[in-house]
């Protein structure tokens, strides 16, 4: 088993490797129209999909201590991808996740066990101390994502990031490591998430 291997059921997330290129590739161009309205861009304008270039470059990054690349599993088939990035250690001590899922594995309910499995594996190994997921307000699977697990909204971040060729609002959501003690998987399946955690007040709803 990898080093870095969680898993909870059906589902797993393990660090990326170099032969993962191609069905990543794969799952990407299939889910291609899916996808894009959730798929970060470049302001300078579009660029290939190359995931062997992408690949290596999230492996320098976790050599970097920069970032845990995961590739995200059901059943032992690749069914998309998850990143803990912009990881700070010492007085910040946080990190970002973001992550995408392949429109066939759409509703198994992958993303949020592969997200609690990597939230408690940077606050259990990596002893960070606060994870952060920011979404867009028009994507509702991945709204529910921290609605099931109880991230905390933190406030409406303007213009935030560059999604689908434009600069996007988005939603912030946290958490700390003192929020959940016995681990955020164990708080989900135990039915102990509270319950208006995520809640998004009425003036940061668009209009």
């Amino acid at each position: 088993m990898d080093a870095l291997e969680q898993t909870y059921g059906d589902v797993a997330i393990r660090l990326i490797r170099s032969r993962d290129a191609r069905p990543l590739q794969d799952e990407l161009m299939a889910s291609r129209s899916w996808l894009r309205p959730w798929e970060a861009t470049s302001p300078d304008g579009a660029f290939p999909i190359d995931m062997k270039l992408g690949v290596r470059r999230l492996l320098q990054q976790y050599r970097d201590g920069a970032g845990v690349p995961f590739v995200m599993e059901h059943r032992g088939e690749i069914a998309g991808q998850l990143n803990v990035w912009g990881i700070a250690y010492g007085s910040l001590s946080s990190a970002t996740i973001g992550y995408w899922v392949g429109e066939r594995f759409a509703g198994r309910g992958i993303t949020p066990v592969a997200v609690a499995l990597a939230t408690d594996f940077c606050f259990a190994r990596m002893r960070l101390h606060r994870m952060e997921i920011c979404i867009r307000p028009e994507n509702r699977p991945s709204l529910r994502v921290v609605e099931k697990l109880g991230f905390r909204y933190e406030g409406y971040r303007r213009r935030y990031i560059h999604i689908d060729g434009d600069w996007r609002d988005h939603y912030a959501f946290a958490l700390t490591r003192e929020e959940v003690p016995d681990g955020m998987l164990r708080r989900w399946v135990e039915g102990r998430v509270p319950p208006d955690a995520a809640r998004i007040p009425d003036a940061d709803r668009p209009g």
